[in-house]
C-alpha cells in the first residue's frame, strides 16, 4: 500500500485484501469508499463483524450456517422429504444445489473433504453426524454432491464404502456437472439435471 494513506486506512485496505478476490487496487476503492459512509452505518458494520463469529453458527441437524445456534431456514422446512440426504462439502454447495428447485430432501454438509495432500484426512470432517442422522432410520438414498475433482471423488468413494453397513441407497449426480467441477459453481438448470439422472453406486437394501 501507498505510504501516503493514514495508518488506520492503510490497515483498513490490508485487512479488505485478506478477503477472497480482493487485490491491492480492490481494498484501496473499499477502503476509500467506506470512508466516506457515515458514523452509525460504519458503527452498525462495525456491530455486525464484531459479533459475526458468534450469531452465525452451525445448525445442529445439518452443519450448515444458521442463526445463534437455531436450525437452519431448509431444516426448519416441514414440507422436505425426511428419506432422501444431499451431502454437500461446503454451505456454498449446499445453495447451489438449493438454487436448482429440484431437491427437497435434507442436508449434511461435511465441513470440507478428503486431500491427502493437503493434510486433510477427513478428520474434522461431519461424519460422526452423518452416522448419527443415518442411525435415526429415516434415509432411505443419500446423495453425494460432491464436487468431481480429484478430492472430491475420493471422498464420495470413501463415503460410498462407510455407508455400506446402513440400509440405504448411495447416488452422485450424473449429466451436466463436467469433469473436474466445483459443484458450487454450476447453475441450477445443470444442477437440476444432474441430480435426474444420478448414477447410484450402491444398493444397500
Amino acid at each position: 500500500m501507498s505510504s501516503s494513506y493514514p495508518e488506520t486506512l492503510e490497515e483498513l485496505m490490508s485487512a479488505l485484501r485478506r478477503l477472497p478476490g480482493v487485490g491491492r487496487r480492490a481494498a484501496e476503492r473499499l477502503g476509500l469508499a467506506l470512508l466516506e459512509w457515515d458514523k452509525e452505518e460504519l458503527r452498525q458494520l462495525g456491530e455486525t463483524l464484531s459479533t459475526l463469529r458468534e450469531k452465525v453458527t452451525r445448525c445442529p441437524r445439518c452443519a450448515g450456517l444458521a442463526e445463534n445456534n437455531a436450525l437452519c431456514p431448509v431444516c426448519r422446512d416441514q414440507s422436505r422429504d425426511k428419506t432422501t440426504l444431499c451431502v454437500v462439502e461446503t454451505m456454498t454447495q449446499m445453495l447451489a444445489v438449493e438454487s436448482g428447485g429440484h431437491f427437497r430432501g435434507r442436508y449434511l454438509v461435511l465441513g470440507g473433504r478428503i486431500s491427502p495432500l493437503d493434510g486433510e484426512d477427513g478428520s474434522g470432517l461431519n461424519f460422526d453426524l452423518l452416522e448419527k442422522i443415518l442411525n435415526e432410520g429415516e434415509i432411505r438414498e443419500v446423495i453425494l454432491a460432491l464436487s468431481s475433482d480429484v478430492e472430491g471423488c475420493a471422498t464420495a468413494a470413501f463415503l460410498a464404502e462407510q455407508l455400506k453397513k446402513f440400509q440405504v441407497r448411495v447416488s452422485r449426480p450424473a449429466s451436466g456437472l463436467p469433469a473436474g467441477a466445483n459443484l458450487s459453481y454450476a447453475d441450477g438448470a445443470t444442477i437440476a439435471a444432474a441430480f435426474d439422472g444420478r448414477i447410484i453406486l450402491t444398493e444397500n437394501h
